[in-house]
């Protein structure tokens, strides 16, 4: 795809991404335990300039496993009731790390505090309970759907590089670039 086309697919979808994760208020969470089985669970987010954040208690099973294993996928999907099928409905998946905050710093502050505007007093309430975790999430490589034949790649920090998928929307995840 040329450079220009490349932008313009950019500038048409990001926004519409962005909108999708704002109108969604929890995503779907597939973790692993230490020996590596599946678990399927879902968390409220919200989302700051650095990243997704939730707020777990390590006597939930999602919780335990966070703490096990940092690797994740996430999903952010349309209601059914949204849909127009449920074989296509608008989805956001990504593959992500997730890294416990340490609650003296400024980022457990940031995240907290972001979850706070979006839930109300409830979460002060949650992250002042010592078994409860903040999670940040660092998404590195995404997909999003919009409905048949319209699936996008995504990549970068922030999953601002798009990629339109002519072969489907089925590869092999990527792991995260190495930090230098």
């Amino acid at each position: 795809m040329s450079t220009e086309k490349e932008q313009r697919l950019r500038e048409k979808l990001l926004p519409e991404i962005e909108e999708f994760k704002a109108q969604r208020s929890t995503l779907q969470l597939a973790t692993q335990d230490a020996d590596g089985v599946p678990n399927a669970s879902y968390a409220p987010f919200a989302l700051a300039d650095d990243g997704f954040y939730i707020l777990v208690s390590e006597l939930a099973r999602h919780g335990t496993n966070l703490k096990a294993s940092n690797k994740l996928s996430v999903m952010l999907v349309a209601d059914e009731s949204e849909s127009k099928s449920v074989f296509a409905r608008k989805r956001l998946t990504f593959d992500a790390t997730a890294e416990i905050v340490a609650r003296d710093s400024e980022t457990f502050t940031k995240g907290v505090a972001a979850l706070s505007a979006r839930f109300g007093e409830m979460i002060d309430n949650l992250a002042g309970l010592t078994d409860f975790n903040l999670f940040k999430l660092n998404p590195h490589h995404g997909l999003y759907v919009k409905g048949f034949g319209q699936a996008f790649s995504l990549s970068g920090a922030e999953l601002l590089d798009v990629d339109w998928k002519r072969d489907g929307h089925h590869g092999t995840p990527k792991e995260p670039a190495e930090k230098a």
